[in-house]
C-alpha cells in the first residue's frame, strides 16, 4: 500500500474539475501534494496600524477607523454612457486625521450595504492621491464587531501568502484552495532521516508545510524554508550519490599508455611545454582510465585553455591500450575544424597504414551526416576493423550503421547541445562501458556542477597556455553614440591593414525563413520594434559602406556544409579579411590571426555565449579587441549586462551573474528534460552550503544502504521528485 495516500489524491476530487482543470494545464499541479509544494514567492503584510495623520504615500496600509459618511455617485463614462457608472466615496476618520475611500462599478454595492456611517472597520490597501486628497482605492476591509482590540492585532499582524499565481487563477484563490488541502500535510512521509533532521535542527516536514502557508511570524517561514530546501537538496543529492554508486558498479577495460607508444611520441613532437594545468588534470584522467569502471568526467576549461589537447592526449592513452576513442562535436563546422587540429597537432601519427606515417601512427576519421557515399562507407570500415584509433564527428556517429572495433573513450564537447539519448546511444557502442570525458568551456560554479553534473567528477583548466593575448573588451553604445560605432569599424580596418583578420557577428541569418521566426521575440524586443540584426544584410551594408574593399564573406548554420567548409578553410588561410557569422563561431573555431570580433545586438545574447564568442580572438601573439555593439539605454539591465561581460575575463565570475540573472531551472536544464524544475526554494547559487552539506550526507547514507531499504519515505521522495525520465537525464547533467 501507498505510504502516502492522501498526498496522491487527485486535486479534482478534492478542489472540484474546473479549479483543478487551471491548476493542471497552466501550474502543472495534478495531486494535493504537488499543491502542497506549491510554495508563496513572497508574503505582504497588512501592515503596522497607522494613524491616518502620518499616512506614507505608495505604501500598503491598514488603519483602524470609524466611517464618518457614505455617499454613491452616479456618473457618465465610456463604460456607462447613460450615466449608469458608480462610484462609491467613504470618509473615515480615526479622531487624528480623515481618508476618503473609493469603491467603483460592480464592487460598490457590497460596502454601500456594509459601510454605513459609525461603523468600525480595519481597512487595508495602498496609498495613492486623487485631486490633491489621500485615499484609497478598493480597500479590503473587515468590520469589527464587539471586543475588537484581539482582532485588529491578528488582522494587521497577519503575513499573508502571495503565490505564483496564473491569469486564469488569482494568487488567493491558490491560498483558498490551499485552507481546503492543508490538513493533508500532516501525513506527509518525511523523507529526512530523523537523526539528520534532528542533528540539523530542522523542523518536521509537517510542520514545514503548515508553516510556510500558514507562517504566523518571520521566524516561521525562515524555518520552514530552512527546512524545504535541505529535502531539495538532500533528495536531488541521494539521486545523483546512487547514479554514481551504480556507475562505480559497472565494469570497464581499464586503459593504460604504453610508454613507447603514440602518446609517448606525440609528447615528444609538441612544440610547447604543457602548462602545469594541463599536466595535473592529464593526470586525473589517466587515473581515471586505469580503473575497472567507466570513467565519468566533466573537464571545465577557460576559453582557449587547451582543453582540446587533454582531450587528445586522453584518447591516444586509449590507443595506445589498443582501443578506440570518439570525439563528439556539436555541429559540422566544429567537427570539421577538431579534425583538422587534431591531425595537424599529430602531424605523421595521425597517418596510421599509410605511405610516410610513422609507425606507432594512428589513423584519424572524420565522420558526418553530410559526408559522400564513398567517403562514408571508408570511415565506417576504419571504425569496424578498428583501423581508426581515433574518430571524430557529430551525431552521425550516434546511428545505428556505425560499429566500433573496441570503444575504450568517448570525449563530448560542449555537452550542453547534446541529449541524454545520443550519450547513452554512443555509450551502447562499447562491448563495455566506455569511459566518459565531457568538455565543457562554459565555466560553472562549484554548486551548480554538483547540482547538474553530480554524477561527474570535476577537473577544472584554469591557466592559459603561454603566449595567449589579453583580450579587451568595451560596450559600444550605438544609439547614445553614433560616432562610437563608426569608430568600430575603423579599428576593424586598422587590424586588417596590419594583416590580421576580424570577426562580425550577428544573432539572426536574415533570409525570409528566418525573419518569419524573428517575429516572436521576448518583450524587451517588442518594446524595440526592430528584429535583430542579420547577418545577410549586415555583410552587404559593410562591403558597400564602412569596409568597401575588404575582403568580406558570410557564415550560418543554414548554408551547405561543403559551402560552410570552405568559407572557414579560407578564412583560416588569410584569404577572407571579415567573416560575418552567427554564433555557428561560437565554440572551438581557432584562427590565431583574428584580432577583433564586432558583436552586434549584443544584448541579444547571453553572458556565457558573449564569454564564448569573445574567446575566438587573442589566440594568437596578438592582443584581442572585443567591440560590444548595443542600442540598448544605459540604464537598462541589458546595458548592465554587458558592461559586466567587458569588466572581466574571468568566465567563473561571469557564470555567476548569469546565474543570477537566469531562472534556476535553465541551469538544471529543465528545457532539455521537459520536467518541472524539481526545485522552487533551493538556490543554486545563494544555497550553496546547504548543497554542499547535502552531497555529504547523501554520499553517506547510500554508501551505507544503496537502495534505501532503512528509508521507505526517502525512497517514495525519490520515485515523486525523479520519475524515470528525470533521473535519466541527471544521470548525464
Amino acid at each position: 500500500m501507498d505510504p502516502v495516500p492522501a498526498l496522491d489524491e487527485p486535486l479534482k476530487k478534492v478542489l472540484g474539475p474546473a479549479t483543478a482543470k487551471v491548476m493542471a494545464e497552466h501550474l502543472g499541479l495534478h495531486t494535493v501534494g504537488d499543491l502542497l509544494h506549491h510554495y508563496p514567492r513572497r508574503y505582504e503584510e497588512r501592515g503596522q496600524l497607522t494613524h491616518l495623520a502620518d499616512l506614507p504615500m505608495d505604501e500598503h496600509v491598514t488603519v483602524v477607523a470609524q466611517v464618518a459618511d457614505a455617499r454613491l455617485h452616479t456618473f457618465a463614462s465610456s463604460r456607462a454612457p447613460r450615466g449608469k457608472g458608480q462610484r462609491l466615496e467613504v470618509t473615515i476618520t480615526d479622531g487624528s486625521g480623515r481618508l476618503q475611500l473609493v469603491f467603483f462599478g460592480a464592487g460598490v454595492h457590497k460596502p454601500h450595504k456594509e459601510l454605513l456611517p459609525g461603523t468600525r472597520a480595519m481597512f487595508a490597501g495602498k496609498v495613492s492621491v486623487f485631486n490633491r486628497r489621500l485615499q484609497l482605492a478598493h480597500p479590503a476591509y473587515e468590520l469589527l464587531r464587539g471586543d475588537a482590540e484581539e482582532t485588529v492585532e491578528t488582522w494587521a499582524g497577519a503575513l499573508i501568502p502571495i503565490y505564483p499565481a496564473t491569469a486564469k487563477l488569482e494568487s488567493w484563490k491558490i491560498g483558498k484552495a490551499l485552507q481546503t488541502v492543508l490538513p493533508s500535510a500532516q501525513e506527509a512521509a518525511d523523507p529526512l532521516p530523523e537523526s539528520l533532521r534532528e542533528g540539523r535542527g530542522l523542523v518536521t516536514l509537517p510542520e514545514a508545510l503548515l508553516k510556510i502557508h500558514r507562517p504566523h511570524t518571520k521566524a516561521d517561514i525562515e524555518e520552514a524554508r530552512a527546512r524545504l530546501k535541505w529535502d531539495e537538496a538532500f533528495v536531488l543529492q541521494v539521486a545523483l550519490a546512487r547514479r554514481r554508486h551504480a556507475d562505480a558498479q559497472l565494469p570497464a577495460v581499464p586503459r593504460r599508455p604504453r610508454p613507447d607508444g603514440v602518446l609517448a611520441a606525440f609528447d615528444d613532437r609538441l612544440p610547447f611545454t604543457l602548462t602545469e594545468g594541463q599536466r595535473k588534470v592529464s593526470e586525473e584522467i589517466f587515473a581515471d582510465l586505469a580503473t575497472d569502471h567507466p570513467m565519468h568526467r566533466l573537464l571545465q576549461g577557460e576559453v582557449g585553455s587547451g582543453k582540446t589537447l587533454v582531450a587528445l592526449r586522453a584518447m591516444l592513452a586509449v590507443v595506445d591500450a589498443g582501443g578506440q576513442a570518439a570525439m563528439l562535436a556539436p555541429t559540422e563546422v566544429l567537427a570539421q575544424q577538431h579534425h583538422r587540429s587534431v591531425t595537424e597537432m599529430m602531424g605523421e601519427l595521425a597517418e596510421g597504414g599509410m605511405l610516410g606515417g610513422a609507425e606507432n601512427a594512428t589513423k584519424v576519421v572524420l565522420l558526418t551526416g553530410s559526408m559522400g557515399a564513398a567517403a562514408r562507407r571508408k570511415a565506417l570500415l576504419d571504425l569496424a576493423t578498428g583501423e581508426a584509433g581515433v574518430v571524430i564527428g557529430t551525431h552521425a556517429l550516434i546511428e545505428d550503421k556505425v560499429q566500433f572495433h573496441d570503444l575504450g573513450l568517448v570525449v563530448v564537447d560542449e555537452q550542453h547541445r547534446f541529449g541524454v539519448e545520443q550519450r547513452d546511444a554512443l555509450r551502447g557502442k562499447g562491448k563495455q562501458p566506455p569511459h566518459l570525458l565531457v568538455m565543457t568551456a562554459t565555466p560553472i560554479p562549484r554548486t551548480v556542477a554538483m547540482t547538474v553534473f553530480g554524477d561527474l567528477e570535476t577537473s577544472v583548466l584554469d591557466q592559459l597556455p603561454a603566449g595567449r593575448s589579453p583580450i579587451a573588451s568595451h560596450v559600444v553604445p550605438a544609439a547614445d553614440k553614433p560616432h562610437f560605432l563608426a569608430r568600430a569599424w575603423e579599428r576593424v580596418r586598422e587590424e586588417v591593414d596590419k594583416g590580421h583578420q576580424a570577426y562580425v557577428v550577428c544573432p539572426r541569418i536574415g533570409d525570409e525563413e528566418d525573419g518569419a521566426k524573428a517575429k516572436k521575440k521576448s518583450p524587451e524586443d517588442e518594446a524595440e520594434k526592430r528584429p535583430p540584426l542579420a547577418v545577410l544584410d549586415t555583410a552587404e551594408q559593410l562591403a558597400r559602406g564602412p569596409l568597401a574593399g575588404l575582403r568580406v564573406e558570410v557564415l550560418h548554420g543554414r548554408m551547405q556544409p561543403d559551402d560552410k567548409d570552405a568559407v572557414m578553410r579560407r578564412f583560416a588561410a588569410g584569404e577572407v579579411d571579415v567573416l560575418v557569422a552567427t554564433t555557428v563561431i561560437e565554440v572551438g573555431v581557432n584562427v590565431p590571426n583574428a584580432t577583433v570580433m564586432v558583436i552586434m545586438d549584443a544584448d541579444r545574447f547571453g553572458v556565457s555565449q558573449l564569454h564564448q564568442l569573445r574567446g575566438r580572438v587573442g589566440r594568437g601573439s596578438a592582443p584581442g579587441l572585443c567591440l560590444l555593439v548595443s542600442e540598448m539605454p544605459e540604464a537598462s539591465a541589458a546595458r548592465q549586462r554587458l558592461n559586466a561581460v567587458a569588466s572581466t575575463l574571468d568566465g567563473f565570475e561571469l557564470s555567476r551573474i548569469d546565474l543570477e540573472q537566469r531562472r534556476e531551472g535553465d541551469v538544471l536544464g529543465q528545457a532539455q528534460s521537459g520536467t518541472r524544475s524539481s526545485l522552487r526554494m533551493l538556490a543554486v547559487i545563494d544555497d550553496e552550503e546547504v548543497i554542499a552539506e547535502a552531497r555529504v550526507e547523501a554520499n553517506r547514507i547510500v554508501a551505507a544502504d544503496p537502495d534505501l531499504e532503512r528509508l521507505p519515505a526517502l525512497r517514495t521522495a525519490l520515485d515523486a521528485l525523479l520519475d524515470e525520465e528525470r533521473e535519466q537525464y541527471l544521470e548525464k547533467g
